[in-house]
């Protein structure tokens, strides 16, 4: 059935939740008993009662996952059984497609027909293409005289730790599932108190595709408790981290107070998109900048935020990014026709709000949005907001805003766009638009980012490797580069006499 022939606010009446954790193949509720409510962004109101996960919850999940890697379960199965297995749960996600929609939407605000369109066959995508690898991906024999033989070779970790964040649930989890499974480890998932469903629901999809209990486990609950008993649990061999940079140094810490476990933190951004005067497109670079910047409403870690354009072009640029900003009005996301849905909770509400207000008093002009919006309706709406006559100094120019926010900073020379540009704490992603090849190139090797993107933003797949530089993160999600962040190489010298 098509989206748009959907009555989404009759099944949003007709869903279940169930939010208890699965652990050990099953549906649990947390020893102490403890939920907490589950609100959805869209009008305030609780979606149901999920498990509020704590340390000893962690550990019977960690258990069950130690349990299962030592005996084989999963890790010991042939390459092409394990693949068949993942291809399996692909499919499962492909089809429970509109339930995993809805969830997502109801959970964290994005409009229903991106969860629809994106981030459903993005996740089973992702699932699919690690399945694939699992028997493509060959070890090594090193280079050695005649009387030895060197085995270079990848095993699993053990236990793996997946820490998500709220902005794209589903696919964030996807990410850390898809290369760890792939491998052979065992997965504890710990999703985001703001939307822990569609975590679970893909949990119960890998039961029913074939994966083994144990092997994949879920414990809802708030960072400083499950999250922080999972990073500092001694039987977790490696964390998957994505979320903010300040809790990435939480990672860090608990490794180094813990088993110095491998920690790989895809962490915040704050991506410069540069419009050189050269580049004889500026509607094109206007309209891909707001569409990039808005998607999401703006929650997205390597969004546009920080626009860089030379002063020549500058005033058309604006004034059609202005232009593009009334097509992202914020509408009820269960509606197919919304391409700007609500921020994920009152909090971040609150951050946005703050960050525009601060914008307007250092002296930046609000050229477009800037306000909150529906409040009628109970949920959390902010109008897509266009900053013009920003400096890098100024606090949006230089925080993660996490909405829909974005800053037009003037520069005269490729120098100074350069500067600027890299005058960041992050380095996730950049983008350079320009009809000068040697410039585009030279460029681009400059900035000092995870990807760079040349004349477009954001297309890529899930053959390349997402992640930043600097404060940005470390280790890549996607591509075969993720198997690295599971594995251990691990050389095997053979005398041969």
């Amino acid at each position: 059935m098509a989206s748009a022939q959907i009555d989404w606010h009759a099944r949003a009446r007709e869903l279940q939740i169930d939010g208890r954790m699965v652990i050990d193949g099953q549906r649990r509720n947390t020893q102490s008993g403890e939920t907490f409510d589950c609100l959805s962004p869209l009008n305030g109101k609780s979606l149901g009662a999920v498990a509020r996960s704590r340390a000893a919850d962690v550990d019977a999940a960690v258990a069950c996952a130690r349990q299962a890697f030592d005996d084989g379960r999963w890790a010991d199965m042939a390459p092409a059984a394990r693949k068949r297995v993942l291809q399996r749960f692909a499919e499962k996600i492909l089809g429970a497609r509109e339930e995993l929609a809805l969830l997502e939407t109801l959970d964290m605000g994005k409009p229903i027909q991106y969860s629809l369109a994106v981030d459903v066959p993005s996740t089973a995508r992702c699932i699919q293409w690690y399945a694939e690898a699992i028997d493509k991906v060959y070890d090594e024999i090193a280079p050695t005289p005649k009387n030895a033989l060197a085995l270079i070779t990848r095993e699993p970790m053990g236990v793996i730790g997946a820490i998500v964040p709220w902005n794209y649930p589903m696919i964030m989890a996807a990410w850390k599932l898809g290369p760890a499974l792939a491998t052979g480890n065992s997965v504890v998932l710990k999703p985001s108190e703001k939307s822990p469903l569609t975590a679970l629901r893909l949990a119960e999809l890998a039961l029913e595709a074939g994966l083994p209990p144990g092997v994949f486990n879920v414990v809802p609950g708030f960072g400083g408790e499950a999250g922080e008993a999972l990073a500092l649990h001694p039987q977790v061999d490696a964390i998957g981290f994505t979320g903010s940079t300040r809790t990435g140094r939480r990672m860090l810490d608990y490794a180094s107070r813990s088993n110095l476990k491998r920690v790989y933190n895809e962490l915040g951004g704050k991506s410069a998109f540069v419009v050189f005067d050269d580049f004889d497109d500026i509607a094109r670079a206007a309209t891909t900048v707001a569409g990039s910047m808005f998607f999401n409403q703006g929650e997205s870690c390597n969004a546009p935020s920080r626009v860089f354009v030379h002063e020549r072009v500058a005033d058309e640029f604006v004034a059609r990014v202005v232009a593009e900003a009334p097509k992202y009005a914020p509408a009820d996301p269960l509606d197919p026709s919304t391409v700007m849905g609500a921020l994920v909770d009152d909090t971040q509400l609150r951050t946005v709000m703050g960050y525009i207000a601060a914008g307007r008093s250092e002296g930046a002009v609000c050229a477009a949005g800037g306000r909150q919006v529906r409040t009628e309706s109970g949920g959390y709406f902010v109008e897509a907001t266009v900053f013009d006559g920003v400096s890098n100094a100024m606090k949006i120019a230089r925080e993660e805003i996490f909405g829909p926010v974005l800053g037009v900073i003037r520069f005269k020379t490729e120098e100074e766009a350069v500067t600027l540009a890299n005058d960041s704490a992050y380095g996730l992603q950049a983008s350079v638009w320009s009809h000068n090849i040697n410039r585009a190139h030279r460029v681009a090797r400059r900035l000092r980012a995870g990807t760079v993107h040349v004349n477009q933003y954001d297309e890529d797949d899930i053959t390349v490797p997402f992640g930043g530089f600097k404060q940005s993160g470390n280790g890549r999600d996607k591509s075969l580069h993720a198997f690295d962040k599971y594995t251990e190489l691990k050389t095997t010298w053979i005398r041969i006499d």
